[in-house]
């Protein structure tokens, strides 16, 4: 008995500190994998924000060639509906007449 009182803490201490070693080992490798990703998020954002002007253009593009069709289908259905009216409003002049 007086072998496993004296034997048992001195594993629990040897268990202790290989833990211990391994918390540090996987602490500095994560802060190493930190950083590398740190690295690769900032390099992806300069790459983005260079294409940001290239984006500015085409959503200007965008908007321009929608107020250009947007009048168009404004003019075509304005002179539609001048056209049916015009046909509508005969023919009541004539049923009324």
């Amino acid at each position: 008995m007086d072998f496993w009182l004296s034997f048992l803490p001195i594993i629990i201490y040897i268990l202790l500190i290989i833990l211990l070693i391994i918390g540090i080992i996987l602490g500095i490798k994560s802060i190493i994998t930190i950083n590398k990703v740190e690295k690769v998020v900032d390099d992806v954002n300069e790459k983005v924000e260079s294409l940001n002007s290239l984006f500015q253009i085409i959503d200007f593009t965008t908007d321009k060639l929608v107020s250009i069709t947007d009048k168009v289908v404004d003019r075509i259905s304005l002179l539609a509906s001048r056209l049916f009216f015009r046909k509508k409003n005969k023919k009541e002049e004539k049923e009324n007449g």
